[in-house]
């Protein structure tokens, strides 16, 4: 349509979106589906939070709070960084948005130009590239495998920093490996940032409470502090406060760049809804031990889901570190056939197949820049879990 601006041409739909809405669609329509796409805790928000919601109704927070979020939700902010990370920012340096995507947006959106490069890991989040690609600047890809454990190399990042790089996207836990970089790991890529001071850090923290064993979760500014002036530390309260539709994001940088990033949020939505802002003041400041019960609750799941995967016929699920996702490989079954003589020529066609024929709603991993590899969001019931991945089992084991 020419109406339309190019560059919605340039873009794609989110395919983790697209396959919820299909699963729904497939359930309304009476199929029996279990819906494995969502990125979404089935935990309820906690009742302390909702009730600072409701206090706040009733005081009449209801007025157009500040863009950058109300003074004790930034204050908090800052106290977590400080408190959890080692960090020390102001609460000036500090910014409250609608969920972590528009603090992504806000940032690219303030800082690049045509031609400007970002440099994107892969798997990735599916949103990145094309919030890039909206904001007029260039997705580059870093690449990383599953030997070892999708996490971006030194070596790997060196060789995707050009000229005209001017940020880094780095996602830990990972959405959608669920990889999470040790402090080696982290001191490798900051040594390769160090010897190129035009590239920035964006670290997307939005599963720092979701690690499991005695896996130490550290973000990229405390491993180096040389990075503190060209880092962005985003993070947020969906996903441990089990807050998604509050829709809040946070992130802490550089005074300029927030107050850039400040100035296009004024332009587009202004300040985040007032209500939600004071419970995350909540989420941030009151009592943090059910945090440690959920995740307690996920690496029960994951330990579930990738034993049952790793027993379905070709199909390897290595056992992430973080988030609530398994990425395993179907490399084991392109060129096989389904008992309707369709060929599994890749992941897209695994994950239809296996929708049609089982019910099992999950996202193919070329969506996520990485395949042929499959994301599964094990954020549901272990009943629900258990009985998908015997379907899995049972439709890996059909091909010929």
């Amino acid at each position: 349509m020419a109406f339309l601006a190019d560059a919605l041409s340039r873009v794609k739909p989110s395919a983790t979106i697209a396959v919820t809405q299909k699963a729904r669609e497939l359930k309304n329509a009476g199929r029996d589906v279990i819906g494995l796409g969502a990125g979404e805790p089935d935990f309820d928000t906690p009742d302390n939070i909702k009730n600072a919601a409701i206090e706040a109704i009733r005081r009449g927070e209801t007025k157009y709070p500040p863009v950058s979020g109300i003074v004790p939700l930034r204050e908090a902010i800052a106290a977590k960084f400080k408190r959890e990370n080692n960090l020390d920012y102001k609460p000036a340096q500090t910014i409250v948005a609608t969920g972590g995507k528009q603090i992504l947006f806000n940032a690219f959106m303030a800082t690049l130009n045509a031609g400007d490069e970002v440099v994107i890991p892969t798997p990735y989040w599916v949103s990145y590239p094309e919030m890039v690609l909206l904001c007029g600047g260039t997705p580059t890809f870093a690449q990383t495998s599953g030997e070892n454990g999708f996490k971006l190399k030194g070596e790997a990042l060196e060789k995707a920093i050009t000229p005209r790089t001017k940020w880094l996207v780095l996602n830990s836990p990972s959405n959608p490996s669920g990889a999470a970089y040790t402090e080696a790991e982290l001191r490798e890529i900051a040594d390769v940032l160090l010897r190129h001071p035009h590239v920035w850090v964006l670290t997307d923290d939005m599963y720092e409470h979701l690690t499991y064993g005695d896996f130490v979760f550290k973000t990229i500014a405390e491993v180096e502090p040389r990075l503190y002036e060209r880092t962005l530390t985003m993070n947020g309260v969906s996903k441990a406060y089990a807050m998604t539709g509050w829709r809040i994001g946070y992130a802490a940088g550089p005074i300029e760049l927030i107050k850039a990033m400040d100035m296009i949020q004024g332009q587009q939505t202004s300040g985040a809804c007032s209500i939600a802002q004071w419970a995350a003041v909540e989420a941030l400041t009151g009592p943090q031990d059910f945090i440690a019960r959920n995740k307690a609750i996920f690496q029960g799941r994951r330990d579930l889901v990738v034993s049952m995967l790793n027993q379905a016929r070709g199909i390897t699920c290595p056992s992430p570190e973080g988030a609530f996702y398994v990425y395993p490989s179907c490399e084991g079954l392109v060129g096989k056939k389904t008992a309707a003589g369709k060929v599994i020529n890749g992941d897209e066609t695994f994950c239809s197949e296996l929708l049609e024929a089982e019910g099992v709603a999950v996202v193919f991993g070329s969506a996520f820049g990485l395949g042929p590899n499959f994301r599964i969001s094990y954020a549901t019931s272990e009943k629900l879990l258990e009985e998908a991945c015997t379907r899995i089992q049972r439709f890996t084991a059909s091909l010929s």
